[in-house]
Parts: structure tokens; sequence; C-alpha cells
């Protein structure tokens, strides 16, 4: 099955030779102005802010960029792609029963293209659209085989693409799973996912009896999902904790200053201190990431010290100035 093919380095913005902190200036432009939070127009704002987001999971990642890179540059976004056989499953991957019948899962509204997860998700590491089998056993285990025993189908699993906001607050989801059944054809389900307050990275989301049907009588298997976190224009996540890089002028370093500074609710106030130095931490205590034991992580504001070229002779003067000042 062809999908549409994506260009990650067009929807950055950035040639094919982008250094990384060049991937992450053009993303966090474009997360800002595209982020639901922000934008007038929040319906096509959100479907921007994801494709960005996706983009940006790729070509941060240094192993998932050299594998993108791989498909070559020739293809044009929008152009019909067919990944090659050696990348594993995928959406619309067809498998035998064993009664020679062709099967396939598809599902949506998981926060990914299918062009990634044909590439980079579940599917692209040897699942059946999307999904791949917990216990590797094909079918559900036992199909062609002489045995009458219950069995268990197998668990599915797919990625969920939660936002920090979601993560934080909770909410809940739906996704759709296209699944085919024992007569041939094809049924689509609307499952209702509630996500928890204070879910993190890498942690699963269980649905019961959501996976392959069992065999003579068997329970059905689970579904899976797998958590990934949005990638926020302001925040980066570690744990329960977040980090926000605040950029101050060398004077406002040197002498202190009050700046405003965005949280998951509202911008708050804080003060630089004196004499502060390029990386320093300030903890603003409770106003991370919700844990699920209803405590709250920090916030770290980190100190990012930018110093402005002199482009005027005035400026040049005054740097110069500056600098014979705090020689002596």
């Amino acid at each position: 099955m062809s999908v549409r093919y994506r260009d990650y380095y067009e929807v950055l913005g950035v040639s094919r030779e982008a250094p990384q902190d060049e991937i992450k200036k053009a993303f966090r432009k474009l997360a800002r102005e595209y982020h639901p939070d922000h934008a007038k127009d929040k319906e096509s704002a959100e479907a921007k802010f994801k494709e960005i987001n996706e983009a940006y999971e790729v070509l941060s990642d240094p192993a998932k960029r050299e594998k993108y890179d791989a498909l070559g540059s020739n293809w044009q976004a929008g152009a019909n792609f067919t990944p090659p056989p050696n990348w594993g499953g995928g959406q619309g991957v067809r498998f035998s029963t064993g009664g020679g019948t062709p099967r396939d899962f598809h599902f949506g509204g998981t926060g990914f293209s299918d062009f990634f997860e044909h590439i980079f998700g579940s599917a692209g590491r040897g699942g059946v659209g999307g999904f791949e089998y917990q216990d590797g056993s094909g079918y559900g285990g036992g199909f062609g085989g002489a045995s009458q025993r219950p069995q268990r189908g197998s668990d599915l699993q797919a990625d969920l693409l939660v936002s920090l906001e979601e993560a934080n607050n909770g909410s809940t989801r739906e996704i759709s799973l296209k699944r085919p059944d024992h007569a041939g054809s094809t049924r689509v389900e609307t499952l209702r996912v509630k996500v928890p307050a204070g879910v993190r990275e890498g942690q699963q989301i269980r649905l019961g009896g959501k996976g392959r049907g069992g065999r003579n009588g068997g329970p059905a298997g689970d579904l899976l999902l797998n958590v990934k976190l949005e990638r926020h224009p302001d925040f980066h996540v570690e744990g329960a904790d977040l980090e926000y890089e605040l950029e101050i002028m060398p004077w406002d370093a040197a002498l202190g200053a009050k700046h405003t500074v965005p949280t998951l609710k509202e911008r708050v106030s804080v003060n630089v201190p004196a004499g502060s130095p390029s990386g320093r931490r300030m903890r603003l205590k409770g106003l991370g990431m919700a844990k699920a034991d209803g405590t709250r992580g920090d916030l770290y504001v980190v100190i990012m010290i930018v110093v402005p070229p002199a482009q005027t002779e005035a400026q040049k003067k005054a740097w110069e100035t500056l600098r014979e000042s705090l020689d002596t």
C-alpha cells in the first residue's frame, strides 16, 4: 500500500544539510506560530502543529534522520510512496491467516501520519497496520494447528501522540481501528482512550480486550498504546520537570532584571539576579508536570545570554567603551 510522502525538510523550511541547531531553531519558530494555544484558527493550526512536530521528531533524532535520508532526496511531498520491503510492515501490510485470506489492520487518530507509521511507528518495527504483535505469534497463535484448546488472542500495539497539556491535565481521546473479521470483510471500531494525568513518555495505556480475537472461545488480547509526548516549542521534559530557556541580554545578566516566562497554565514573573551566568537554573517549585500521585514537578528556567552583534559604529563604540571600563 502506498502513502503520501512527507518532506520533513520542507515542512521545517530547512535544507537537507541543516545542522541540529538550525533544525531546532526552525522548529521552535514554527511551533510557536502554530501552537493551538496561540493561533487564531485552532483547527487548522492543530493539524499544522502535528505536522511540524512529526518532522522534528524525525530530524532531531540522528538515527531516525539517517533512516529517513536513506529514502533519497528525489521524492516530492504529496507523491505516492511505497516503503521498501525490508523496512518492515506497515498500514495495509497483508498476511495470511492460514486459509489464504489476506488480512490487515488500520488505525487513525493517534496523532501520526500514515507515512510516519510506515517508517518509524509500530508498523516500521515490523507490526501490522501500525500495530505489532506482542507475542510474535503472527495471528493470535494456533491458526493452522490441531489444538482445540481455548487460546488468548495476541496483544496489538500502536503509538499514541500525547500533548503536554493532555499529559498534565488528562483527557479522553478517540482512535479508530479498522480490523478484519472472520467473514473476510472489515469493520471499524471507534475506541475511547482515557489519557490519565501524569502519564509519561514510554508508558503504555492498555485497552483490555481490544486486541486480536481469541481462538476456540479464548479471550481477546489487549490493545497497548505506547505514549509519545508531543514536542513543545517552549519546554523540554525531564520526568515530571520542565525546562525553559530564557534568553536575556548581557546587561540584564550583569545588572539583574525581571522577565515573564510561560508555564503550562499562564505566564509568571521571575527575577534574574545580577551577575547571572549563562546556564544558571532557577527553580519554580510546583510548576512542572502533574504526577500520578497528584503532586507536581518543577519548572526550571535556564538562563541563556544572547550577545547582540555590533552593527553600527555607535554600537561598536559602546561595546569598546564597556570593554575598556571592565578591563581596568
